[in-house]
């Protein structure tokens, strides 16, 4: 009997033993569990803070190029607009003159989203020789070597030609207007860093060549 009554004791108590552990090894795998599941949902914080403007880098270049080119855009959808409010005006260059305004308008948009990305304060003035508005101190694009600005005398004289006067005098305006945008778009594209900038002036330099071509073959036809 007291054979029997031991053995019944130790396989009980080895029986709690055997719980205990389990018990014990259980709670220890939900630890780490859930410290695997801690780890795995946190975010690294050494992750680059998405696609945009700010989670990619840029340098001088970059801003210069935005900050130029943005008034310089500006002028020549003001050209266009000169152009586009005449009668008698040849439709090749009224086209011409659309695609402009279709092309550069948005380039404005996404550089002035550029700079207020980076920090930096947007152009504001308005570009040089445009009617009706004062020159800002500081901000003769006009005298910017290369840049292809129009001045107010340039401007004055696109607004009162009329005609195929006014078709040849936007023509010629606007070839300097192009080749000075391709100059700064050179520029960013040897010294830029910003990757969207730098295609948007590969972008300038190709197509405005094409329109500076196509300018070239309207003028030797009026």
């Amino acid at each position: 009997m007291h054979t029997k009554r031991f053995v019944v004791i130790a396989a009980a108590a080895v029986a709690a033993t055997l719980t205990i552990a389990a018990c014990s090894g259980s709670s220890e795998n939900d630890h780490d569990m859930a410290s695997m599941t801690t780890s795995t949902a946190a975010p690294s914080p050494s992750a680059p803070a998405g696609g945009d403007a700010q989670g990619q880098a840029h340098n001088d270049a970059d801003v210069t190029f935005a900050q130029g080119m943005i008034p310089h855009h500006q002028q020549a959808i003001e050209m266009s607009d000169m152009l586009l409010a005449k009668q008698g005006i040849d439709q090749r260059v009224v086209s011409l003159a659309d695609v402009i305004k279709a092309a550069q308008g948005p380039e404005i948009q996404k550089m002035q989203g550029w700079l207020t990305d980076w920090g930096v304060q947007t152009t504001t003035s308005p570009p040089t020789g445009m009617p009706n508005m004062p020159n800002t101190p500081g901000h003769d694009m006009g005298d910017m070597g290369g840049s292809g600005m129009m001045s107010e005398q340039d401007m004055a004289a696109l607004q009162n030609a009329q005609g195929v006067e006014a078709s040849r005098l936007f023509l010629t305006q606007m070839t300097q207007h192009h080749k000075g945008a391709i100059t700064m778009a050179q520029t960013e594209v040897k010294s830029g860093q910003f990757p969207p900038a730098v295609e948007m002036a590969r972008s300038i330099i190709s197509s405005q060549q094409q329109e500076i071509d196509e300018m070239q073959q309207m003028l030797s036809s009026l």
